[in-house]
Protein backbone atom coordinates (compact mmCIF):
# COMPACT_ATOMS: atom_id res chain seq x y z
CA UNK A 1 0.00 0.00 0.00
CA UNK A 2 1.22 3.47 -0.89
CA UNK A 3 2.43 5.65 2.09
CA UNK A 4 0.64 8.81 2.53
CA UNK A 5 3.96 10.44 2.03
CA UNK A 6 4.57 8.69 -1.37
CA UNK A 7 0.99 9.36 -1.91
CA UNK A 8 1.28 13.47 -1.79
CA UNK A 9 5.23 13.03 -3.07
CA UNK A 10 3.20 12.06 -6.57
CA UNK A 11 0.42 14.62 -6.05
CA UNK A 12 2.99 17.74 -5.59
CA UNK A 13 5.23 16.81 -8.91
CA UNK A 14 2.68 17.99 -11.10
CA UNK A 15 3.44 18.30 -14.73
CA UNK A 16 1.25 21.05 -15.56
CA UNK A 17 1.94 24.41 -15.48
CA UNK A 18 -0.73 27.42 -16.50
CA UNK A 19 0.77 30.69 -18.06
CA UNK A 20 0.27 34.33 -19.22
CA UNK A 21 1.57 35.93 -21.90
CA UNK A 22 1.54 39.77 -21.76
CA UNK A 23 3.25 42.69 -23.42
CA UNK A 24 2.22 46.51 -25.49
CA UNK A 25 1.02 46.43 -28.78
CA UNK A 26 3.36 44.80 -31.22
CA UNK A 27 5.88 43.47 -29.10
CA UNK A 28 5.65 40.16 -30.55
CA UNK A 29 3.06 37.78 -27.84
CA UNK A 30 1.46 36.09 -30.58
CA UNK A 31 4.86 35.61 -32.62
CA UNK A 32 6.64 34.28 -29.58
CA UNK A 33 3.47 31.86 -28.50
CA UNK A 34 3.33 30.71 -32.35
CA UNK A 35 7.08 30.30 -32.23
CA UNK A 36 6.91 28.00 -29.39
CA UNK A 37 3.65 26.14 -31.02
CA UNK A 38 5.34 25.31 -34.31
CA UNK A 39 9.20 25.06 -32.87
CA UNK A 40 8.02 22.24 -29.68
CA UNK A 41 5.75 20.56 -32.64
CA UNK A 42 2.48 21.16 -31.32
CA UNK A 43 1.05 22.13 -34.39
CA UNK A 44 -1.68 20.10 -36.46
CA UNK A 45 -0.57 19.84 -39.88
CA UNK A 46 -3.87 21.80 -41.02
CA UNK A 47 -3.77 24.52 -38.97
CA UNK A 48 -0.29 25.25 -40.19
CA UNK A 49 -1.23 25.23 -43.61
CA UNK A 50 -4.07 27.34 -42.98
CA UNK A 51 -1.65 29.48 -41.51
CA UNK A 52 0.54 29.64 -44.54
CA UNK A 53 -1.84 30.26 -47.21
CA UNK A 54 -3.18 33.54 -45.39
CA UNK A 55 0.17 34.83 -45.37
CA UNK A 56 0.94 33.70 -48.88
CA UNK A 57 -2.57 35.61 -49.58
CA UNK A 58 -1.03 38.94 -47.78
CA UNK A 59 2.15 38.64 -49.92
CA UNK A 60 4.75 37.10 -46.99
CA UNK A 61 7.31 35.23 -47.82
CA UNK A 62 7.71 33.20 -44.78
CA UNK A 63 4.30 32.10 -42.69
CA UNK A 64 3.25 34.45 -40.27
CA UNK A 65 3.29 32.46 -36.64
CA UNK A 66 1.11 34.85 -35.15
CA UNK A 67 -1.76 33.60 -36.98
CA UNK A 68 -1.47 30.37 -34.62
CA UNK A 69 -3.36 32.31 -31.84
CA UNK A 70 -4.88 35.38 -32.84
CA UNK A 71 -7.84 33.32 -34.36
CA UNK A 72 -10.50 35.65 -34.19
CA UNK A 73 -11.08 37.32 -37.69
CA UNK A 74 -10.77 40.97 -36.46
CA UNK A 75 -7.55 40.18 -35.15
CA UNK A 76 -6.27 38.75 -38.40
CA UNK A 77 -7.52 42.18 -40.13
CA UNK A 78 -6.06 44.65 -37.78
CA UNK A 79 -3.14 42.49 -36.91
CA UNK A 80 -3.79 42.28 -32.75
CA UNK A 81 -4.99 40.46 -30.07
CA UNK A 82 -8.33 41.34 -29.06
CA UNK A 83 -9.25 38.48 -26.92
CA UNK A 84 -7.60 35.79 -24.60
CA UNK A 85 -6.89 33.11 -26.72
CA UNK A 86 -5.92 29.61 -25.39
CA UNK A 87 -3.81 27.01 -26.48
CA UNK A 88 -3.18 23.75 -25.09
CA UNK A 89 0.53 22.32 -25.92
CA UNK A 90 3.04 19.72 -24.25
CA UNK A 91 6.63 18.56 -24.33
CA UNK A 92 7.93 15.70 -23.06
CA UNK A 93 8.83 17.46 -20.00
CA UNK A 94 5.34 18.93 -18.85
CA UNK A 95 1.64 19.96 -20.67
CA UNK A 96 0.86 23.58 -20.43
CA UNK A 97 -2.14 25.81 -20.36
CA UNK A 98 -1.12 29.18 -22.14
CA UNK A 99 -3.52 32.19 -22.02
CA UNK A 100 -2.42 34.88 -24.50
CA UNK A 101 -3.96 37.97 -23.80
CA UNK A 102 -4.12 41.25 -25.27
CA UNK A 103 -1.77 43.99 -25.01
CA UNK A 104 -3.82 47.38 -25.44
CA UNK A 105 -4.91 49.01 -21.89
CA UNK A 106 -8.62 49.27 -22.93
CA UNK A 107 -8.18 45.34 -22.68
CA UNK A 108 -6.63 45.13 -19.41
CA UNK A 109 -9.99 42.98 -17.67
CA UNK A 110 -8.70 40.56 -20.28
CA UNK A 111 -5.42 39.88 -19.04
CA UNK A 112 -7.16 39.98 -15.23
CA UNK A 113 -8.49 37.28 -16.75
CA UNK A 114 -5.95 35.60 -18.60
CA UNK A 115 -3.73 35.89 -15.67
CA UNK A 116 -6.14 34.83 -12.58
CA UNK A 117 -5.66 30.94 -12.83
CA UNK A 118 -1.57 31.83 -14.27
CA UNK A 119 1.24 29.82 -12.46
CA UNK A 120 3.89 32.06 -14.54
CA UNK A 121 3.88 35.40 -16.65
CA UNK A 122 5.25 35.84 -19.57
CA UNK A 123 5.80 39.84 -19.91
CA UNK A 124 7.36 40.93 -23.33
CA UNK A 125 9.30 44.28 -24.13
CA UNK A 126 11.01 45.53 -27.15
CA UNK A 127 14.14 45.93 -27.06
CA UNK A 128 13.82 49.26 -28.96
CA UNK A 129 11.46 50.42 -27.01
CA UNK A 130 12.42 49.72 -23.71
CA UNK A 131 10.18 49.55 -20.38
CA UNK A 132 6.87 51.33 -21.24
CA UNK A 133 3.82 52.60 -18.93
CA UNK A 134 2.08 49.24 -20.33
CA UNK A 135 4.66 47.21 -19.32
CA UNK A 136 4.94 48.35 -16.07
CA UNK A 137 0.56 48.00 -16.27
CA UNK A 138 1.26 44.43 -16.50
CA UNK A 139 4.06 43.81 -14.11
CA UNK A 140 1.38 45.19 -11.81
CA UNK A 141 -1.60 43.12 -12.82
CA UNK A 142 0.68 40.42 -11.60
CA UNK A 143 1.74 41.17 -8.60
CA UNK A 144 -2.33 42.07 -7.63
CA UNK A 145 -3.11 38.76 -9.05
CA UNK A 146 -0.32 37.10 -7.26
CA UNK A 147 1.63 35.25 -10.01
CA UNK A 148 4.55 33.62 -8.44
CA UNK A 149 6.88 33.53 -11.13
CA UNK A 150 7.79 36.21 -13.73
CA UNK A 151 9.45 35.73 -17.47
CA UNK A 152 10.78 38.84 -18.90
CA UNK A 153 11.25 38.44 -22.36
CA UNK A 154 13.36 41.03 -24.63
CA UNK A 155 12.02 40.66 -27.93
CA UNK A 156 13.36 41.57 -31.38
CA UNK A 157 17.08 41.11 -29.92
CA UNK A 158 17.78 40.90 -34.05
CA UNK A 159 16.80 44.50 -34.20
CA UNK A 160 19.38 46.22 -31.73
CA UNK A 161 22.14 43.59 -33.41
CA UNK A 162 22.04 41.79 -30.23
CA UNK A 163 23.77 43.91 -28.20
CA UNK A 164 24.11 42.56 -24.17
CA UNK A 165 24.32 45.91 -22.90
CA UNK A 166 20.97 46.59 -24.57
CA UNK A 167 19.36 43.45 -22.47
CA UNK A 168 21.06 44.10 -19.35
CA UNK A 169 19.57 47.95 -19.02
CA UNK A 170 16.16 46.49 -19.81
CA UNK A 171 16.26 43.36 -17.27
CA UNK A 172 17.95 45.96 -14.78
CA UNK A 173 15.04 48.73 -14.85
CA UNK A 174 11.84 45.91 -15.22
CA UNK A 175 13.60 43.73 -12.45
CA UNK A 176 13.62 47.07 -10.31
CA UNK A 177 10.21 48.13 -10.59
CA UNK A 178 8.74 44.75 -10.36
CA UNK A 179 10.41 43.54 -7.36
CA UNK A 180 9.15 47.08 -5.51
CA UNK A 181 5.59 45.43 -6.31
CA UNK A 182 6.26 42.63 -4.66
CA UNK A 183 6.83 40.19 -7.34
CA UNK A 184 8.48 37.16 -5.89
CA UNK A 185 10.60 35.72 -8.83
CA UNK A 186 11.89 37.57 -11.67
CA UNK A 187 14.00 35.47 -14.80
CA UNK A 188 15.13 37.93 -17.65
CA UNK A 189 15.22 36.44 -21.61
CA UNK A 190 16.65 37.93 -24.43
CA UNK A 191 14.82 36.42 -27.06
CA UNK A 192 14.06 37.01 -31.20
CA UNK A 193 10.57 35.43 -31.47
CA UNK A 194 10.53 35.87 -35.49
CA UNK A 195 14.13 34.35 -35.70
CA UNK A 196 13.42 31.94 -33.63
CA UNK A 197 16.39 33.18 -31.19
CA UNK A 198 16.22 31.44 -27.55
CA UNK A 199 12.70 30.55 -27.57
CA UNK A 200 12.55 26.85 -27.66
CA UNK A 201 16.44 26.57 -28.94
CA UNK A 202 19.93 28.37 -28.00
CA UNK A 203 20.43 31.67 -30.11
CA UNK A 204 23.97 31.39 -31.66
CA UNK A 205 23.55 35.47 -32.14
CA UNK A 206 24.03 35.96 -28.39
CA UNK A 207 27.23 33.77 -26.79
CA UNK A 208 26.90 36.22 -24.01
CA UNK A 209 23.75 35.24 -22.66
CA UNK A 210 23.78 31.41 -20.62
CA UNK A 211 20.45 30.95 -18.96
CA UNK A 212 17.72 29.52 -20.15
CA UNK A 213 15.45 29.53 -23.42
CA UNK A 214 12.08 30.41 -22.93
CA UNK A 215 10.82 26.85 -23.43
CA UNK A 216 13.61 25.31 -20.98
CA UNK A 217 12.79 27.66 -17.93
CA UNK A 218 8.61 27.24 -18.62
CA UNK A 219 9.67 23.42 -18.27
CA UNK A 220 11.92 23.66 -15.18
CA UNK A 221 10.51 26.33 -13.31
CA UNK A 222 8.80 24.60 -9.50
CA UNK A 223 5.42 24.59 -9.29
CA UNK A 224 5.00 22.01 -6.88
CA UNK A 225 2.32 22.73 -3.75
CA UNK A 226 2.97 21.66 -0.61
CA UNK A 227 -0.99 20.81 0.30
CA UNK A 228 -0.38 19.67 3.48
CA UNK A 229 0.78 23.09 4.53
CA UNK A 230 -2.01 24.78 3.31
CA UNK A 231 -5.21 24.85 5.78
CA UNK A 232 -8.01 22.64 4.65
CA UNK A 233 -11.25 24.79 2.56
CA UNK A 234 -14.20 22.43 0.96
CA UNK A 235 -16.95 24.58 -0.36
CA UNK A 236 -19.66 22.26 -0.81
CA UNK A 237 -21.62 21.84 -4.27
CA UNK A 238 -23.70 19.22 -3.70
CA UNK A 239 -26.01 17.38 -1.04
CA UNK A 240 -26.22 13.75 -1.80
CA UNK A 241 -29.25 11.97 0.01
CA UNK A 242 -30.33 8.95 -2.54
CA UNK A 243 -32.43 7.48 0.34
CA UNK A 244 -32.91 4.32 -1.41
CA UNK A 245 -33.27 0.72 -0.08
CA UNK A 246 -29.38 0.21 0.02
CA UNK A 247 -28.34 3.57 1.05
CA UNK A 248 -31.77 4.72 3.08
CA UNK A 249 -30.19 7.06 5.95
CA UNK A 250 -26.84 8.10 3.46
CA UNK A 251 -26.13 11.96 3.65
CA UNK A 252 -23.08 13.04 1.87
CA UNK A 253 -21.69 16.76 1.19
CA UNK A 254 -20.26 16.70 -2.31
CA UNK A 255 -17.63 19.20 -3.80
CA UNK A 256 -13.81 19.91 -4.71
CA UNK A 257 -11.62 20.47 -1.91
CA UNK A 258 -10.11 23.97 -2.58
CA UNK A 259 -6.86 23.59 -0.52
CA UNK A 260 -5.09 21.54 2.11
CA UNK A 261 -6.04 18.21 3.25
CA UNK A 262 -8.77 16.54 4.89
CA UNK A 263 -8.45 13.22 7.21
CA UNK A 264 -11.11 11.22 8.29
CA UNK A 265 -11.66 11.45 12.36
CA UNK A 266 -10.45 15.08 11.55
CA UNK A 267 -13.00 18.00 13.70
CA UNK A 268 -14.14 20.05 11.16
CA UNK A 269 -16.85 23.95 11.80
CA UNK A 270 -19.31 24.38 8.86
CA UNK A 271 -19.63 27.99 7.85
CA UNK A 272 -21.01 30.33 7.92
CA UNK A 273 -22.89 28.71 10.63
CA UNK A 274 -20.47 27.73 12.84
CA UNK A 275 -21.54 24.36 13.81
CA UNK A 276 -19.11 21.42 14.54
CA UNK A 277 -18.53 18.11 13.16
CA UNK A 278 -16.46 15.07 12.70
CA UNK A 279 -15.36 13.67 9.32
CA UNK A 280 -17.32 10.54 9.32
CA UNK A 281 -15.77 9.19 5.76
CA UNK A 282 -14.93 10.70 2.64
CA UNK A 283 -15.81 9.06 -0.23
CA UNK A 284 -13.45 9.20 -3.96
CA UNK A 285 -14.45 7.54 -7.20
CA UNK A 286 -16.62 5.12 -5.39
CA UNK A 287 -14.63 4.25 -3.00
CA UNK A 288 -14.28 4.78 1.24
CA UNK A 289 -10.78 6.69 1.69
CA UNK A 290 -8.96 7.71 4.97
CA UNK A 291 -7.76 11.46 3.43
CA UNK A 292 -8.03 13.27 0.33
CA UNK A 293 -6.50 16.96 -0.72
CA UNK A 294 -6.81 19.40 -3.58
CA UNK A 295 -7.21 19.59 -6.25
CA UNK A 296 -9.62 16.21 -5.78
CA UNK A 297 -13.37 15.92 -5.96
CA UNK A 298 -14.57 13.92 -2.69
CA UNK A 299 -17.73 13.44 -0.96
CA UNK A 300 -17.75 13.94 3.10
CA UNK A 301 -19.89 12.33 5.64
CA UNK A 302 -20.12 13.82 8.91
CA UNK A 303 -20.92 12.37 12.20
CA UNK A 304 -23.81 14.94 12.82
CA UNK A 305 -27.23 15.34 10.75
CA UNK A 306 -26.33 19.17 10.83
CA UNK A 307 -28.13 21.58 8.19
CA UNK A 308 -25.76 21.53 5.31
CA UNK A 309 -26.15 22.87 1.92
CA UNK A 310 -24.62 23.97 -1.46
CA UNK A 311 -22.47 27.30 -0.65
CA UNK A 312 -21.62 26.34 2.83
CA UNK A 313 -17.68 26.17 3.50
CA UNK A 314 -16.28 22.82 5.69
CA UNK A 315 -13.32 23.65 7.47
CA UNK A 316 -10.45 22.09 9.86
CA UNK A 317 -11.97 23.83 13.22
CA UNK A 318 -8.33 24.55 14.39
CA UNK A 319 -7.76 26.34 11.20
CA UNK A 320 -11.87 27.86 9.95
CA UNK A 321 -11.56 30.97 8.55
CA UNK A 322 -13.39 33.74 10.28
CA UNK A 323 -16.84 35.43 8.66
CA UNK A 324 -17.26 38.61 7.68
CA UNK A 325 -19.92 40.93 5.75
CA UNK A 326 -17.85 43.64 5.31
CA UNK A 327 -15.65 42.51 2.61
CA UNK A 328 -12.61 45.08 2.04
CA UNK A 329 -10.79 44.00 -1.78
CA UNK A 330 -9.25 45.09 -4.64
CA UNK A 331 -11.36 44.68 -7.95
CA UNK A 332 -10.60 44.70 -11.71
CA UNK A 333 -13.86 46.39 -13.41
CA UNK A 334 -14.56 43.88 -16.28
CA UNK A 335 -18.29 45.19 -17.50
CA UNK A 336 -18.72 47.98 -19.74
CA UNK A 337 -21.47 49.54 -17.31
CA UNK A 338 -19.70 51.32 -14.23
CA UNK A 339 -19.79 50.29 -10.78
CA UNK A 340 -21.21 52.85 -8.54
CA UNK A 341 -21.45 53.18 -4.57
CA UNK A 342 -24.73 52.00 -3.66
CA UNK A 343 -24.80 49.67 -6.24
CA UNK A 344 -26.90 46.28 -5.59
CA UNK A 345 -24.88 42.98 -6.38
CA UNK A 346 -24.52 39.64 -6.03
CA UNK A 347 -21.41 38.39 -4.70
CA UNK A 348 -20.08 34.55 -5.73
CA UNK A 349 -17.48 32.86 -3.50
CA UNK A 350 -16.62 29.90 -4.36
CA UNK A 351 -20.04 27.70 -4.33
CA UNK A 352 -21.85 30.74 -2.20
CA UNK A 353 -23.23 33.75 -3.39
CA UNK A 354 -25.38 36.34 -1.89
CA UNK A 355 -26.40 39.88 -2.09
CA UNK A 356 -24.52 42.69 -1.36
CA UNK A 357 -24.20 46.58 -1.61
CA UNK A 358 -21.20 48.22 -2.43
CA UNK A 359 -20.70 50.71 0.51
CA UNK A 360 -17.56 52.50 -0.63
CA UNK A 361 -14.80 53.05 -3.37
CA UNK A 362 -12.17 54.22 -1.01
CA UNK A 363 -9.68 54.16 -4.34
CA UNK A 364 -8.94 53.82 -8.04
CA UNK A 365 -5.35 52.46 -9.06
CA UNK A 366 -3.42 54.50 -11.35
CA UNK A 367 -1.21 51.28 -13.30
CA UNK A 368 1.08 54.06 -14.90
CA UNK A 369 2.53 55.11 -11.85
CA UNK A 370 0.50 53.09 -8.69
CA UNK A 371 -0.78 56.37 -7.89
CA UNK A 372 -4.29 55.92 -5.81
CA UNK A 373 -6.93 58.55 -6.68
CA UNK A 374 -9.23 58.81 -3.72
CA UNK A 375 -12.72 58.44 -3.74
CA UNK A 376 -13.51 58.26 -7.41
CA UNK A 377 -17.07 57.13 -7.04
CA UNK A 378 -17.11 54.88 -9.45
CA UNK A 379 -15.39 52.15 -11.19
CA UNK A 380 -15.45 51.75 -15.12
CA UNK A 381 -14.33 48.91 -18.02
CA UNK A 382 -10.78 48.33 -16.91
CA UNK A 383 -10.26 50.16 -13.96
CA UNK A 384 -8.52 48.92 -10.64
CA UNK A 385 -9.78 50.07 -6.88
CA UNK A 386 -10.14 49.45 -3.59
CA UNK A 387 -14.21 48.31 -2.67
CA UNK A 388 -15.65 47.92 0.95
CA UNK A 389 -19.05 45.61 0.19
CA UNK A 390 -21.54 44.86 2.58
CA UNK A 391 -22.83 41.63 2.86
CA UNK A 392 -26.77 40.48 3.26
CA UNK A 393 -25.12 37.18 4.89
CA UNK A 394 -21.63 36.44 6.08
CA UNK A 395 -18.88 34.96 4.12
CA UNK A 396 -15.94 32.82 4.95
CA UNK A 397 -13.01 34.61 3.18
CA UNK A 398 -9.18 33.74 3.06
CA UNK A 399 -6.98 36.69 2.32
CA UNK A 400 -6.16 36.73 -1.41
CA UNK A 401 -2.52 36.72 -0.21
CA UNK A 402 -2.97 33.38 1.67
CA UNK A 403 -5.01 31.78 -1.43
CA UNK A 404 -5.89 32.77 -4.80
CA UNK A 405 -8.91 30.34 -4.73
CA UNK A 406 -10.90 31.23 -1.46
CA UNK A 407 -9.76 34.72 -1.16
CA UNK A 408 -11.46 35.59 -4.80
CA UNK A 409 -14.87 36.30 -5.71
CA UNK A 410 -17.17 38.18 -8.33
CA UNK A 411 -18.92 40.97 -8.30
CA UNK A 412 -22.09 40.08 -10.46
CA UNK A 413 -25.28 42.51 -12.13
CA UNK A 414 -28.75 40.38 -10.45
CA UNK A 415 -30.74 41.83 -12.90
CA UNK A 416 -28.99 40.05 -16.07
CA UNK A 417 -26.40 38.15 -14.57
CA UNK A 418 -23.36 40.15 -16.53
CA UNK A 419 -20.26 40.07 -13.96
CA UNK A 420 -19.24 43.59 -13.38
CA UNK A 421 -15.46 42.71 -11.53
CA UNK A 422 -13.41 40.33 -10.28
CA UNK A 423 -12.09 40.76 -6.38
CA UNK A 424 -9.30 40.03 -4.62
CA UNK A 425 -9.92 39.69 -0.28
CA UNK A 426 -7.29 41.91 1.62
CA UNK A 427 -4.24 43.99 0.77
CA UNK A 428 -3.19 45.24 -3.07
CA UNK A 429 -0.01 44.45 -3.43
CA UNK A 430 2.80 42.13 -1.17
CA UNK A 431 5.23 44.01 0.77
CA UNK A 432 8.96 43.27 0.10
CA UNK A 433 9.13 41.53 3.24
CA UNK A 434 6.76 39.39 1.90
CA UNK A 435 7.94 39.03 -1.46
CA UNK A 436 11.05 37.72 0.08
CA UNK A 437 9.45 35.36 2.02
CA UNK A 438 7.26 34.06 -0.88
CA UNK A 439 10.19 33.43 -2.94
CA UNK A 440 11.70 31.48 -0.66
CA UNK A 441 8.21 29.46 -0.08
CA UNK A 442 7.58 29.13 -3.34
CA UNK A 443 11.10 27.79 -4.26
CA UNK A 444 10.77 25.13 -1.33
CA UNK A 445 7.00 24.60 -0.61
CA UNK A 446 5.20 25.69 -3.28
CA UNK A 447 1.94 28.83 -3.13
CA UNK A 448 -1.23 27.93 -2.47
CA UNK A 449 -3.66 28.39 -5.48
Amino acid sequence: MTSTTEQFADVSATTLLRFATAGSVDDGKSTLVGRLLHDSKSVLTDQMEAVEAVSQARGQEAPDLALLTDGLRAEREQGITIDVAYRYFATARRRFILADTPGHVQYTRNMVTGASTADLAVVLVDARNGVIEQTRRHAAVAALLRVPHVVLAVNKMDLVGYEESVFAAIAEEFTAYASDLGVPEITAIPISALAGDNVVDPSANMDWYGGPTVLEHLETVPVSHDLTACPARFPVQYVIRPQSAEHPDYRGYAGQIASGVLRVGEAVTVLPSGRTSTIAGIDALGQSVDIAWAPQSVTLRLTDDIDTSRGDLIAPSASAPATTQDVEATVCHVADQPLAVGARVLIKHTTRTVKAIVKEIPSRLTLDDLSQHPNPGQLVANDIGRVVVRTAEPLALDAYADSRRTGSFLLIDPADGTTLAAGMAGESFASKAQAAGQAAAADEEGWDF
